[in-house]
């Protein structure tokens, strides 16, 4: 498989107050894990800027020229969510990063995929709003640009532990885009509930998998199993886009979750299977949360290894996952009438 990683050192310019979860040192984190794949014969593509007309797929001309007048200035959106002087152009370039590595993939062999090592994050920001770090949502634009290239069929799954409030709301009417989120629920955002599934032409194709906090690699694995592959498997998607947050991992300081930096190589690795038998291998990767410095680098580490073909090895069915069986309870009534469950 040929591996693509788009970096950049401008991503170390957004700066956040002091004490913010979301830093520069995670920056230096994705700085290091890229520069060893690039002395391990890796290729590392520097990204350009998002244009307003890609983000204006995604986000109202009023919002963008808001984030535009913030240049220069360091001012809060929200109690969580800050600008710094150069915030609004590194920004526009972790969006123009995710809509590159899909150009890069699309117009490569089969089997070309990318890994978008980005900040700020973005799959909570929504059409109108900036929220939870995020200012564009880097994801959204991304699956927007392949459709306007043509594709008819894009799915994204995201396996951050914050439900991807602004993914969902892009696409919430839209059959052209399957949108499937692990989450800790109830948690931030608030948002992710078992029973919204989209709606109007779109009802079906958005699939929340809200897991009780203290989930582990059994319960992701035993949800996923269940309900996430068959579904992305009978969607058929032309690309697959990943929101690959962090955060879940055993000792990340935001959330609640005890998964292993291995089980996200694991999820990846399958979403490499399906990729390979529906699309040619077609994966675009971007990241998103994740504030424990080290479970990044483990856990970039592990789906490197995945993008790259290693399955890893092979295990038993998971056991002792109620939480995960609880998730499929809740899930399955409402999606079972329109996917083969």
């Amino acid at each position: 498989m040929a591996l693509t990683i788009l970096s950049s050192a401008r991503f170390a310019d957004h700066l956040t107050p002091p004490g913010h979860p979301e830093r520069v040192e995670r920056h230096v984190v994705m700085q290091v894990v890229a520069a060893e794949f690039g002395k391990s014969g890796g290729s590392i593509l520097e990204p350009r800027p998002a244009s307003r007309e890609e983000l204006a797929r995604i986000h109202d001309d009023s919002y963008i020229a808001f984030i535009r007048e913030t240049a220069g200035r360091a001012i809060a959106l929200d109690p969580d969510t800050y600008t710094s002087p150069e915030t609004y152009d590194v920004a526009c370039l972790a969006a123009g990063a995710a809509v590159l590595a899909v150009d890069h993939v699309l117009d490569g062999a089969a089997g070309t995929r990318a890994l978008v090592l980005v900040r700020p994050p973005g799959h909570h920001a929504e059409r109108n709003r900036g929220m939870g770090f995020c200012f564009f949502n880097n994801i959204a634009v991304a699956a927007a640009h392949a459709r306007a290239r043509g594709l008819s069929r894009v799915a994204i799954v995201d396996y951050d532990v914050h439900h991807g409030n602004g993914t969902q709301s892009s696409f919430y009417s839209d059959p052209s885009v399957l949108f499937v989120s692990s989450h800790q629920y109830p948690y931030y955002p608030g948002t992710g509930a078992a029973g919204e599934v989209g709606s109007g032409a779109g009802a079906g194709f958005t699939v929340n998998l809200p897991l009780a906090a203290g989930a582990t690699d059994a319960d992701y694995e035993r949800v996923y199993d269940a309900v996430a592959w068959p579904i992305l498997q009978a969607f058929k998607p032309q690309l697959i886009l990943i929101s690959a947050g962090f955060d879940a991992y055993k000792d990340d300081p935001l959330a609640g979750m005890r998964l292993e930096a291995e089980c996200f190589g694991g999820l990846t690795a399958r979403i490499a299977t399906i990729a390979d038998e529906c699309c040619e291998g077609r994966i675009v990767a971007v990241t998103e949360g994740g504030y424990h410095l080290k479970g990044i680098a483990d856990s970039l580490r592990s789906v490197i290894a995945a993008l790259q073909g290693d399955r890893g090895p092979s295990a038993p069915p998971p056991s002792g996952a109620l939480r995960g069986d609880a998730a499929i309870a809740a899930v399955k009534p409402h999606l079972a009438k329109y996917w083969p469950l």
